[in-house]
C-alpha cells in the first residue's frame, strides 16, 4: 500500500536539510530501496551480480561491475551540450547494433537492470544507480546519486568514442559532451580502472587466443577501484592493451591518445590515491548527471533514518476491524549493535484523535539488512484497528536500551496512511502462467467517486529489432464493478489479463477521486482469490473525508504540464494523464452527490456555473474522448486553477476555440473536440476549482467545457449552437494509406522475433502516413503501441489476426488514427500484393471491425 507522493520535480523545492529524511512517501522511495536495501532481510539484491567486484556473472573473463560502469558512459556519450540532446537517457537499449556499442556486456547489463524497471524506477535512473553500485562494490568512492531521469523512446545520435579516433577527435567528442580536456582524461582513467578489453569485440587489440578467457586487463587490479591504471601508465610498466601492444600498430591505442594529449599533466595529477578517488567521485557524478535538456534531477538521495515499508491495511472477516501490517525500517549504520530496544508506532484515527482509546503498537526487531555502507533493522507491525474510527497518520518513537528515545514525525507532517481506498489482497489473485488478474478493493462508503484499477506492466520484446533486451513499460486503466457492502466499506472488483509472461512484475493502483492505494506489487498476490467471510450492514463512517490525513490522491505536481496519453486499454473508462515528472494521475468518473447543483444563476453564497468567461461561452459538462483527450491543443495544471486562468492560458497559447477544466486543476485547450466526447449531466461536473471555490471545474474524466463567442456575428454562441459544432476530423480506421490497404489488427510473432523484421523506427509524431512512407517498397507495414513503425515482406510465424478492438491506441502524431497497441500491429499491405481472395478477407475483417 503506497500513497500519492510529490513528483521528482516537486522534491526539488524541499529545503535541503543536512541529515533530514525526505517527506514520506516520496517519488524516490522505490529507487531508495533498490539502491540501499541490498542484502539480508527484505534485501532487493540489486548488487548480486557485481559483488564481490570480481564476480563474472556475465561470463568467464568478464568483470560484471566494469560492464555496468561502461554502460553508464556509453549511454551518456552521445550528449550534445549545444542542442541539449542525448545524455544518460537509456537510449543505449535502442543502439546496441549501431556499430558503436559492441559486445554482449551492454545487453547483459541492461537485461539485469530491467528486472527493476517500473513506473517509479526509470531505466535511465537504474543505469545511473548501476554506476554508483559498480564503483562502490569495487571499493571506489560514493558517487552521489540524483534521480529523475527520463527514458528515451528511440535511439539517439551516434558519437560514442571509438579506439581508432585521433586525439583531436576525442577532444572534440568530449567537448560536445560538456567535458573539458582534463575531465576527458580523468573520466577515462576512472572508467578504465576496472575490467579489460575482450578479443570478441576488439580482435585487432586483443588477438584471439591471447589474454585470460579472451580478456586483457587494463591494469593489474582489474577488480579493484584504484589508481593502478594511472601509476602503471606513468611508471612505464603498464600492460593496458589500449596503451601498448597490438593496438599501437593499428592505431587503436585510445587510452594513450587520451592520456598523453596534455603531455601527461593530468595523469601525473592522479598518482595520489586520495586525489584519484576524489576526482573520480566528481567526474563520474558529472557523467551520470549529464542528461537531456528539460530533465531536472533531484538532490542526491540518501537512505531514510526511519522509513515505513510495505504498510498495508486489510479488512478482517466481519468488516469491523482492519489488520495493519508492514515494517518500520530504522537505519542503524551509526548505532552500536543492539542499541534499539523497540519502536512504538502511535496513530491518529481518521478524525485526528483516538476514538478507540488505544492507538499505539510496540514492536521489537525481526530482521536486519545491509547496503554497501549502511545497516538497517526491521520492526514488524501487526495490529488491528477498528473500521469505525480508522487511521489517518502515525508517528514513530525509537526507544533505546540506554533509556533515551527518539521521535520521528515525517518532518512535522506525520506519516500519512489513508483508509479511504484499500486494495484487498486476500480477495485478489494473479495466475502468473496466463497473466489472469483479479483485483478486489474496498472503498469507504463516504467516498463518492467510482474507483478504477490502474495496472503498470512490462511486455517483453522477445528477439527484437536492435536486440533490445528492455521490456516495454505499459499501463492501462480498468473500470471496477461494485460488489457487496462490508460495514463502512463496499467491495469493488476488476479483472484483466496481463499478456507477455511478466505479470509478476506488474504494479497495481486503485484510485477513486483524490484517494488511492498505489504501487502494489502483483507478485504479492496468490494464485487464487479467497472468499470474504462475514458480512456487516452498510454504514457510513463518521468524519474524516477522503484524504485520510494526507494519504491518497495522485494529482500532478503544481507546476506540471499535462500531455495526453493513449495508453488506456479498450476496456478503460478512465483517463490516464501523464505529467512531465513521469508520475501519473489516474482520474475516474466521479459519481454525483445526492444534492443537485444549480446550473443557472450564481449566488453570492455558494458555487455556480458561469455562463460566460473571458470571451468564452459555457457549452456543457463533457466527457473525455474514448482513448483520447477531448481537447488536444495545449494543457496546463496548477493548484490555483480557475475558469478565468484557464481561458487566459488557452487564449495565450494559441487563441484556441475551446477550453475545458477537469479534475479541479487541469486545463485543456483545442480547436476541435474528439468525436467520442459526449455531453454529461451537469451534476457530474461537481468538483470546485482549486483556485476558486465559487466555480465548478469539471471532475474526473469530466470537462467544464467552454467555446469562443461567435466571431462572425459578434453575439454569444448558445449552448445549442456550440454543441452542433463538429470536430475537424474524427477517429477511425483507414481503409487505405498511400499504396497500402488495411489488413486488420495483428499480434506480434511468437516464434523468436518481430512479426515484421525488415525495418523499424519509432517517433513521437507517428502517423500511418509517416510509417507508410518509411516502409515504401516493403510489402507490409504495421504501427504498434502508438509510435512504433515496422516494415517487412513476410509475417513471422506465430503472428495472427486479433480482434480489431485490441488495436486501441491512437497514433502519437494524430488523435484521429489508430496505431495498434501493446503487442498489436495496425497492419497494412501493398494493394498490388494483395490477391482478390485476401481482399475479400480484408473487407470482411473491416466490416466486422466497424461493428465492434
Amino acid at each position: 500500500m503506497r500513497y500519492a507522493h510529490p513528483t521528482l520535480a516537486g522534491l526539488l523545492s524541499l529545503a535541503a536539510r543536512t541529515g533530514a529524511d525526505p517527506t514520506w512517501p516520496a517519488a524516490t522511495d522505490e529507487m531508495e530501496e533498490i539502491v540501499y536495501q541490498l542484502q539480508g532481510f527484505k534485501g532487493r539484491v540489486f548488487n548480486d551480480v557485481i559483488t564481490p567486484c570480481n564476480n563474472e556473472a556475465a561470463g568467464p573473463g568478464r568483470v560484471t561491475a566494469s560492464e555496468w560502469l561502461r554502460v553508464g558512459f556509453h549511454d551518456m556519450a552521445t550528449h550534445n551540450r549545444v542542442f541539449g540532446t542525448g545524455g544518460l537517457d537509456a537510449s543505449l537499449q535502442f543502439e546496441l547494433t549501431n556499430g558503436e556499442n559492441t559486445g554482449p556486456g551492454h545487453n547483459t547489463t541492461l537485461r539485469f537492470l530491467a528486472n527493476y524497471y517500473s513506473s517509479q524506477s526509470s531505466m535511465a535512473d537504474l543505469i545511473a544507480a548501476g554506476v554508483y553500485a559498480s564503483v562502490r562494490s569495487c571499493g571506489g568512492p560514493v558517487v552521489p546519486l540524483r534521480l529523475g531521469r527520463k527514458d528515451a523512446t528511440s535511439s539517439g545520435s551516434t558519437g560514442v568514442p571509438q579506439p581508432q579516433n585521433s586525439a583531436e577527435t576525442f577532444r572534440q567528442q568530449f567537448d560536445r559532451m560538456g567535458f573539458s580536456t582534463e575531465e576527458m582524461i580523468q573520466v577515462t582513467a576512472c572508467g578504465h580502472t576496472l575490467g579489460g578489453v575482450h578479443s570478441e569485440e576488439f580482435p585487432e587489440i586483443v588477438p584471439s587466443g591471447t589474454g585470460t578467457n579472451g580478456q586483457k586487463q587494463l591494469d593489474t587490479t582489474d577488480a579493484t577501484f584504484d589508481n593502478k591504471v594511472v601509476t602503471e601508465y606513468i611508471s612505464g610498466t603498464t600492460q593496458n592493451p589500449l596503451v601498448v601492444g597490438p593496438a599501437v600498430a593499428v592505431n587503436r591505442h585510445s587510452d594513450f591518445k587520451v592520456f598523453n594529449i596534455d603531455g601527461n599533466a593530468t595523469m601525473n595529477g592522479l598518482t595520489s590515491a586520495t586525489t584519484f578517488r576524489d576526482v573520480c567521485k566528481t567526474v563520474l557524478q558529472k557523467m551520470i548527471d549529464t542528461v537531456p535538456s528539460g530533465v531536472t534531477l533531484t538532490d542526491p538521495i540518501a537512505p531514510y533514518a526511519v522509513k515505513p515499508v510495505d504498510m498495508q491495511l486489510t479488512l478482517n472477516s466481519g468488516g469491523s476491524t482492519f489488520l495493519l501490517s508492514g515494517y518500520i525500517r530504522v537505519r542503524t549504520t551509526n548505532r552500536a549493535s543492539g542499541a534499539i530496544k523497540n519502536i512504538k508506532m502511535t496513530w491518529k484515527d481518521r478524525n485526528g484523535g483516538c476514538a478507540s482509546g488505544s492507538c499505539s503498537y510496540t514492536a521489537t526487531v525481526q530482521g536486519a539488512g545491509t547496503g554497501f555502507d549502511d545497516t538497517f533493522e526491521f520492526f514488524p507491525i501487526s495490529t488491528n484497528i477498528p473500521t469505525s474510527s480508522g487511521i489517518s497518520s502515525f508517528t514513530v518513537t525509537v526507544n533505546l536500551n540506554d533509556g533515551t528515545s527518539e521521535s520521528y514525525d515525517n518532518n512535522g507532517n506525520s506519516y500519512p496512511l489513508s483508509d479511504a481506498i484499500i486494495l484487498q489482497k486476500p480477495q485478489s489473485c494473479l495466475l502468473q502462467s496466463s497473466g489472469a488478474l483479479t483485483v478486489s478493493a474496498l472503498v469507504r462508503n463516504d467516498i463518492t467517486a467510482t474507483p478504477s484499477l490502474g495496472i503498470s506492466y512490462l511486455t517483453p520484446r522477445g528477439v527484437v529489432r536492435n536486440g533490445n533486451p528492455v521490456p516495454i513499460l505499459s499501463s492501462t486503466t480498468v473500470a471496477m464493478t461494485k460488489g457487496d457492502c462490508a460495514g463502512p466499506y463496499t467491495f469493488y472488483s476488476a479483472s484483466y489479463t496481463i499478456a507477455g509472461g511478466l505479470s509478476y512484475a506488474a504494479k497495481l493502483s486503485v484510485t477513486a477521486g483524490s484517494n488511492s492505494d498505489s504501487f502494489n506489487k502483483a507478485s504479492d498476490l496468490s494464485g487464487s482469490c479467497a472468499a470474504f467471510s462475514g458480512t456487516a450492514s452498510c454504514t457510513t463512517p463518521g468524519g474524516g473525508g477522503g484524504g485520510g490525513g494526507g494519504g491518497g490522491g495522485n494529482e500532478p505536481d503544481a507546476s506540471s504540464t499535462i500531455a495526453s496519453s493513449s495508453a488506456a486499454g479498450p476496456s478503460s473508462t478512465s483517463s490516464v494523464v501523464e505529467v512531465t515528472s513521469s508520475s501519473h494521475i489516474t482520474s475516474s468518473t466521479t459519481i454525483a452527490p445526492s444534492s443537485t447543483t444549480s446550473s443557472t444563476t450564481p449566488t453570492a453564497t455558494g458555487p455556480a456555473r458561469k455562463p460566460t468567461v473571458a470571451g468564452y461561452t459555457r457549452l456543457r459538462c463533457a466527457t473525455e474522448g474514448s482513448g483520447v483527450r477531448a481537447l488536444t491543443g495545449a494543457s496546463f495544471a496548477y493548484d490555483t486553477m480557475t475558469l478565468e486562468s484557464c481561458a487566459a492560458n488557452c487564449t495565450a497559447a494559441g487563441n484556441f476555440a475551446y477550453f475545458g477544466v477537469e479534475y479541479a486543476r487541469e486545463c485543456y485547450c483545442g480547436n476541435s473536440l474528439a468525436a467520442s466526447s459526449s455531453e454529461a449531466p451537469d451534476s457530474e461536473c461537481n468538483m470546485l476549482c482549486a483556485g476558486d471555490a465559487t466555480e465548478y471545474c469539471g471532475a474526473g474524466n469530466r470537462l467544464e467545457l467552454y467555446a469562443k463567442h461567435d466571431a462572425g456575428t459578434g453575439t454569444t454562441a448558445t449552448s445549442t449552437t456550440a454543441s452542433a459544432a463538429q470536430p475537424t476530423a474524427t477517429l477511425g480506421r483507414k481503409d487505405t494509406v498511400g499504396d497500402y490497404v488495411f489488413v486488420g489488427c495483428q499480434t506480434e510473432a511468437t516464434e523468436g522475433g518481430r512479426a515484421l523484421e525488415g525495418k523499424a523506427w519509432a517517433d513521437d509524431g507517428m502517423t500511418l502516413e509517416g510509417c507508410a512512407e518509411a516502409c515504401s517498397g516493403w510489402e507490409y507495414f504495421g504501427v504498434e503501441y502508438g509510435r512504433e513503425c515496422y516494415c517487412g515482406n513476410t509475417l513471422r510465424g506465430g503472428s495472427a489476426p486479433a480482434p480489431l478492438a485490441d488495436c486501441s491506441f491512437t497514433c502519437a502524431g494524430t488523435p484521429y488514427e489508430y496505431c495498434g497497441a501493446g503487442n498489436r500491429l495496425e497492419l497494412y499491405r501493398l494493394a498490388s500484393a494483395s490477391s482478390s481472395s485476401s481482399s475479400k478477407t480484408r473487407r470482411s475483417r473491416l466490416e466486422r471491425g466497424r461493428r465492434l
